[in-house]
C-alpha cells in the first residue's frame, strides 16, 4: 500500500519470520513464505527493518508536513497556574527549569497568567526567573473553564509564537493543555521527568516514563511549534527568588469565547492529608503484608512529624485510598525525609519520590532497587526494625 510505513521486497524476503518476532505490535503475518504488513497496526517503530537479515524491509521516508516557519517561533513560556489569585508552586518549579533551558537555548523566559485579580503576580514571577510576564486579567477567567482558558492561551500563542510552553501536570494543566496543543496543531509530551535542549538541533528533549514505566523515552517535536510538555508538581525544585531581578509585564486584552460550562458549587476535599506537600513521609509497600500493619507506620510518622504514604501495591490491595499513593500513577513528592518501609523500588515508584532530600530505606532484600536511590539503607526485617525505632523515639520523647 502506498501509505504503508514500511515496504517489504517480495524478492528479497526469505520467509525467516524474524521480522514477525521483532514486531511489538503484531503488525506482520506470514502469507505462504512471504511476510505481509497490516498497515493499520504498524506504528513505524522500524523494529522489523533492523531485524531483517536480508534487508528486505525498508522504512518509507515521509516529507515533513508543510506548516508555519519554525524560525518565527522563539522564547520559552511557562503557564503560571493560579487558584483564587495565588500562583501555584509548580509554576515556580517550572520557572527554575525554564531559566536553565532559556540559558541553554539563548532566549528569553516568559510566564503566562490567566485569571482575575492577578495583577500582582508579575513581581513574584519575575523574581523567580521570568524575563517577561503576560497577564490576561478578565472576570471570565476567575474560575477555571476549559474552553475559555484554551481560547486565551491559543490567542497568545498565535500572537507571540513561543518556541516552548511548559505547564504543570495538575488537574487544570492536564484538562486544557492538550486542547491547546490540538488547536495549535503541535505535539504534547505529558508527565515529563527531565527536560533539556539539544545542542546540535536546539530541540527540546522531553523525557518521560513509557511502557508502564519500564523504559524512559525521550521525545522531540521537530516539525511543529510550539514544543509543549507538562511536568508533575515536585519533579523539579524551585530556585530562591531574586527580588532584584527586573522584567517586563504585558497586560493582554483579549476577546474570549463564552464558557460552555459554569461552576455551581465548589467543595473542598476533606479526604485526608495532601502528601505532595508533606516534609516528612513514611511510606509502606507490599512488605507490610496486611492492612493492619499500616498502623505501625502511622505511629512512626506521628513520632517524627510526618504523614503516611504507600506504594501502588497497598492501594491495589485495598489497604488505603489512592490519595496516599506515591509514584508514577500516584503523586510525586519531594519531602525533606522519605522513609521507605518494605518497598522494593519499582521504577514507577522511584519516579514519584527520587527527588526527596533524604531517602531512608528499610528492606530485607539487599538487592532491592530502592537501595540504589537511598541515602541510608537498613537491610533487615521491617517487623523487627520499625518497632525498635518506635520504641527508641518514644523513650526519647
Amino acid at each position: 500500500m502506498s501509505d504503508a510505513p514500511i515496504i517489504i521486497d517480495p524478492v528479497a524476503c526469505k520467509g525467516c519470520k524474524k521480522c514477525i518476532t521483532a514486531c511489538p505490535f503484531d503488525a506482520l503475518y506470514m502469507e505462504g513464505k512471504l511476510a505481509v504488513l497490516k498497515p493499520e497496526e504498524c506504528r513505524a517503530c522500524n523494529a522489523c527493518v533492523k531485524a531483517c537479515p536480508f534487508k528486505a524491509i525498508s522504512a518509507v521516508e515521509k516529507e515533513a508536513p508543510k506548516g508555519a516557519n519554525l524560525a518565527d517561533f522563539k522564547d520559552i513560556w511557562v503557564f503560571a497556574e493560579q487558584r483564587h489569585g495565588k500562583v501555584q508552586e509548580v509554576a515556580y518549579e517550572l520557572l527554575a527549569t525554564g531559566r536553565r533551558l532559556a540559558g541553554e537555548r539563548g532566549c528569553q523566559l516568559a510566564a503566562v497568567v490567566l485569571g482575575h485579580g492577578v495583577m500582582d503576580a508579575a513581581p513574584h514571577l519575575i523574581a523567580a526567573g521570568a524575563d517577561r510576564v503576560y497577564i490576561v486579567d478578565r472576570p471570565e477567567l476567575a474560575e477555571y473553564e476549559a474552553d475559555v482558558y484554551t481560547d486565551a492561551l491559543n490567542q497568545l500563542v498565535a500572537k507571540y509564537k513561543p518556541e516552548v510552553i511548559l505547564a504543570g501536570a495538575t488537574a487544570i494543566g492536564r484538562a486544557f493543555f492538550a486542547k491547546v496543543a490540538v488547536r495549535a496543531r503541535t505535539g504534547l509530551t505529558a508527565d515529563c521527568t527531565a527536560l533539556s535542549i539539544d545542542k546540535e538541533t536546539c530541540l527540546l528533549h522531553q523525557t518521560r516514563p513509557a511502557f508502564g514505566g519500564n523504559i524512559m523515552a525521550t521525545i522531540m517535536t521537530p516539525n511543529h511549534r510550539p514544543q509543549m510538555a507538562t511536568v508533575r508538581p515536585k519533579v523539579f525544585k524551585m530556585a530562591p527568588p531574586d527580588p532584584k531581578r527586573s522584567g517586563e509585564t504585558l497586560f493582554e486584552l483579549l476577546d474570549l469565547v463564552a464558557p460552555s460550562t459554569r461552576i455551581v458549587r465548589t467543595d473542598k476535599d476533606l479526604s485526608g492529608v495532601n502528601i505532595a506537600e508533606a516534609e516528612v513521609i513514611v511510606a509502606g509497600g507490599r512488605g507490610l503484608k496486611k492492612a493492619e500493619n499500616i498502623a505501625m507506620l502511622e505511629r512512626l510518622a506521628e513520632l517524627i512529624g510526618g504523614v503516611v504514604g504507600v506504594s501502588r501495591a497497598c492501594v491495589d490491595a485495598g489497604w488505603v485510598t489512592a490519595a496516599r499513593q506515591v509514584g508514577q500513577t500516584g503523586k510525586t513528592v519531594c519531602p525533606k525525609i522519605y522513609v521507605a518501609v518494605g518497598i522494593s523500588g519499582a521504577i514507577q515508584h522511584l519516579e514519584g519520590m527520587r527527588s526527596s532530600d533524604t531517602i531512608i530505606a528499610i528492606n530485607s532484600d539487599p538487592n532491592a532497587p530502592i537501595f540504589g536511590v537511598a541515602d541510608l539503607g537498613i537491610v533487615g526485617d521491617l517487623f523487627e526494625i520499625v518497632p525498635k525505632l518506635i520504641e527508641a523515639l518514644e523513650t526519647k520523647r
